[in-house]
Formats: C-alpha cells, structure tokens, sequence
C-alpha cells in the first residue's frame, strides 16, 4: 500500500522514469532559475535517493524534524521526498517571517536543522537558536543530535508539521500525519465534474507556497499521485502570468481569491488565449469576479472548502454541481464526510439557515484523515474536537440539493489573499512600540485581497508628535520588525479609547462595523502602499 507522499513518488518514478516532473519555463523570470527548468521524476528520484543516504548516515529518521526554508523551487522536493522516505517530518518555513516569528516556530518544532537557499545562510544563521544548525542545500549534514532510525514511516507517522493562524494570537503547529496527504491528495484527483483529471497528463501550476495544505497536499503529492507535473512559480505575477501558463502546458491553475480581481485589470494579451487549462482551483474567488473570470479566459473555476485541520477528509468542491452564478458556494461535501450546522448553543439550524460548520469524518474514528493535533498544546485540540465534532469557526448555511454556501466567519481572523491572520498576532505586535497604548485589528473588506488589515490604535504619553500618516507609518514600520509584511495594518486609525463590554472586553462587532465605515468614508489612513513597499525592501 502506498501510504506516504515518497512510496506514492518512488512508484511514479520507478514506472515511468522519463515523464516530466518539475517544469518552470523561462517565461516565469524566477530569479534563481532565469532558464526555468525541466526535471524527470527519475532525475528528482536520483536526488532524493542520494539525499536519503545522507541523511540516514548522519543519523535522521523516525520521530526527527528537519526545518525548511527552500521556497518553491525544485530542491524543496528533493529535501522533502529524501526526508519523507526515512521517515523524518519537514518543517516548511515561509521566507517573509520576521524574526521574533521564526524562532517562534522553531522553537516549538524542536528541528536541530534547517536547511536553507545559499543566499539567506549568513543572515539565517545569524538569528537562529544555537540548538538549531543552520545549513544551505548541498552543504555537508551534520550528524543528528539523537540517533533515529531510518525507515519509511507508517500511515500515522507525522510527515510535516505546517503553522496555521488561529484565533489565539500565536500561529498553531498543525501535525500532519503521512495518510493526511493521501487523503488530501485522493479527494483532489477524484472531484470529477470540470476537474475530471487524466493519468500522466496533467501538468499543475501553482503560484501558492509549499508551506501550505493546498500547495503540498494537492498540488504536490496530488499530482504525484497521478503522474502530472508541477509548476512551482515562486509567487504570483500578474505580468508573467499567462506566458507562463502557455509555455508550461499547464492543465489546471492554481489561485486564491486576489488572482482573478487582478488579472481581471489587466488588458488582452494573446498568451491568455492560448491556454490549455481545464479548470482553476480558487478558493475564496468574489462570486462577481467568478463570472467574469470565467467569461473572458473560458476557464471555470471550481470553488472548495477545507481548513489545514480537516485536510481532505472534511473538505467541499463544486466540481461536480450547478448553482446559481454570483452566490458563494463552497460546494457538495466529500463522500465519508460527516457534517452538522448549528446555532451558538449547539442546536441544528433549519435548511437555509446560517450555523457554524462542524465537520467529522464517517465511521467509528470521527479524526480519520484530519491533522493528528497542535503541536504541544492538547488542550487546545481537545477544544477543537469538543463533544466528538471538529469546530470550524466557519458559518455556512445549505441548500434542498446538499450544497453549502459560505456566510462569514467565527474566528478572529483577517483572511488576507488567503492567508490567515490572527488579529491578537498583530495586536500584540503593536503592543511593542512603547508610543502605543492600546489596539484593536480587525478585517474589512478589500476589492483585491478578499480582506485587509485594519487597526485602531489608541496612542500614549509616549507616542511622538506629528501628523497622524507619519505616526501611523512609524508604527507600522517598528511593527514591521516582529510580523510579517501581509499581517501589517493596511489601514490605520487613532482613536481615544476602544470599544469594550461592561467586562472590558473588546467589542470586536462593533470595532469591525466602526472599521468597515472609517474605510468607506475615507476617514481611515490607508497604508496599503506601504506594505506593498516593505515586502519589496523586507
């Protein structure tokens, strides 16, 4: 049986050597691969052998942890499948995490390596714990602190440990288990309908980071799975967008929410005519720019639903069903999922009427193909499984043919051109500079990214003079130090004192209608540019 990402790999590579497996073509302009690049599952399969012996000679194995930092680009899967094989989990690192935020992580994954691209060894080095050996792809492996035997894991045996926003400040670590990617992978390639997919002859592209659910478990080990090949672009261009897309020979594309909006701005270029794609996975895509999209590019996109929590045992398509164009349905749940919708204190709703989803999967074990928990925090998965259902925190609400439709969302959380973003994560990054007393982030609706950043911000005795843009600008640039450039404020308002209830809680309803209206009347600071211009100089 074929329970992990590298035997599913290792069978690919043995039965047909030659197919393509990685593809960038030269029109994708990645900096460390101005060509592009073609490899063969044999080529990959010969890297990664090579990396297993390594890897297993200095000790690594079972029950180890080996951090990532190799963005998309081709040696993330060498690293990756080499790991998986002698059953060591990775720890995908995302490249834009300040300081404070990475040794967050690592300090809670406990990897004694991570392995990084040759240009950001100096500074990553610099910044880590001493307990972790920072090295660049290549570099000699250093032997392993504690001996671990090297074999392939089991179904349960964890295969990487993946950080996701929640609604407690500090991003979770998500244990994701080897059948976790399977499952994901299964649902991915058998959704049928529009996104019906062909053996060996597929060929996926994705702009999104391998250190997310929907770049690792669908794209990666779904078209592994299938014999298709990957097009890992380093990240979203507009300007490249479509050559890239035609000079890969991509079958299906990739995109969240904020692609469409964008692309639906640009003008008529003849690649964007030429595609070959079948359908686009995008999640989270505005029902109006849906219709648009899919007028003018004559791709349709298939909307999901899923959570890195209920991988692909608890997940959604409408691959494989009509609906009325302009509503935001996430589509006909999954064969083996179970779901309720209920009110605030539990209750099932009435048809029609919005609930909180709250997800299982068939079967004696409800937790069959979800994450197996959060990383060192069991009280706060026991929560999450509370009374044997699996809390989403999203509200949806269904229809008489069994299709869900998507309300809004529980959580504290600013869903940013898909990214997750806890609001105490940014409050409490705020809370650093000594010229602010108090803070309130919430989402407001953004006509790109889906949502966007926005804070109230009371000031102190501290806090410098000046007028209120320059004040905000400074803020969001020491806070720019501890968070990453897309979990800054995008707007930005003072405010005297904040909303609170008569247990001095904050009123986060009220503070995201407050916020909502700064942003419509123009009374809100918009700092959107700048956190465009820190991305590029951070």
């Amino acid at each position: 049986m074929m329970h992990s990402p590298y035997l599913l790999f290792e069978h690919r590579a043995l039965k047909n050597p030659d197919a393509p497996m990685l593809i960038a073509p030269k029109s994708a302009k990645l900096p460390y691969a101005s060509d592009g690049f073609r490899y063969s599952y044999g080529e990959v399969f010969a890297r990664a052998g090579l990396l297993k012996w390594r890897f297993a000679e200095a000790g690594y194995g079972i029950g180890s942890r080996v951090a990532l930092l190799l963005e998309n680009r081709p040696e993330f899967f060498d690293y990756w499948l080499a790991l998986n094989a002698i059953g060591v989990s990775i720890v995908p690192i995302n490249p834009d995490l300040r300081r404070d935020e990475l040794l967050f992580q690592l300090d809670m994954a406990e990897a004694p390596l991570m392995v990084v691209v040759a240009e950001r060894l100096d500074e990553l080095r610099d910044i880590s714990p001493e307990k972790v050996t920072v090295i660049a792809v290549g570099d000699d492996i250093p032997s392993s602190p504690e001996p671990h035997e090297a074999r392939p894991g089991g179904p349960e045996q964890e295969c990487a440990l993946l950080f996701t926003s929640g609604s407690t400040g500090k991003p979770k670590g998500c244990i994701l288990s080897n059948a976790y990617f399977v499952t994901v992978a299964e649902w991915y390639t058998t959704q049928g309908g529009i996104a019906q997919m062909s053996e060996g002859a597929e060929v996926a592209l994705t702009p999104l980071p391998m250190f997310h659910m929907n770049a690792l478990g669908c794209t990666a080990v779904g078209m592994i799975m299938k014999g298709g090949a990957i097009v890992p672009l380093d990240r979203f261009h507009s300007s490249s967008w479509w050559d890239s897309i035609a000079d890969s020979g991509a079958t299906i594309v990739h995109c969240l929410g904020v692609i469409p909006a964008i692309l639906l701005q640009l003008p008529v270029v003849e690649a964007e005519r030429t595609h070959r794609v079948k359908f686009a996975l995008g999640p989270g895509v505005d029902a109006r720019h849906k219709i648009e999209f899919e007028e003018r590019y004559r791709i349709p996109i298939v909307e999901a639903w899923a959570m890195t929590e209920t991988g692909g045992r608890a997940v959604t398509t409408t691959a494989a069903d009509e609906y009325t164009p302009g509503l935001r349905c996430i589509g006909r749940p999954r064969a083996g999922m179970d779901f309720r919708i209920v009110d605030d204190v539990g209750n099932d709703v009435e048809l029609g009427k919005p609930g909180e989803l709250l997800v299982r999967a068939k079967g004696e074990n409800p937790r069959d193909g979800f994450f197996s928990g959060y990383l060192k925090d069991e009280k706060a998965t026991e929560e999450a499984w509370e009374g044997g259902w699996f809390h989403t925190g999203d509200v949806v609400y269904a229809d008489d043919k069994g299709l869900l439709y998507f309300f809004d969302r529980k959580k504290s959380i600013v869903r940013r051109s898909g990214e997750n973003i806890a609001v105490l994560e940014v409050e409490a990054a705020l809370a650093k500079d000594p010229g602010v007393k108090a803070s309130a982030v919430t989402p407001v609706p953004d006509e790109l990214r889906g949502e966007e950043v926005f804070a109230f911000v009371v000031e102190n005795e501290a806090a410098e003079l000046g007028e209120p843009r320059e004040r905000a600008k400074r803020i969001i640039d020491a806070a720019s130090t501890h968070i990453a450039y897309h979990k800054l404020p995008g707007y930005v308002v003072f405010i005297d004192r904040l909303p609170v209830s008569s247990t001095q809680k904050l009123q986060r309803g009220e503070i995201k209608a407050m916020a909502a209206k700064a942003v419509e009347d123009g009374s809100a600071i918009d700092l959107r540019k700048l956190k465009a211009s820190i991305r590029k100089t951070g």
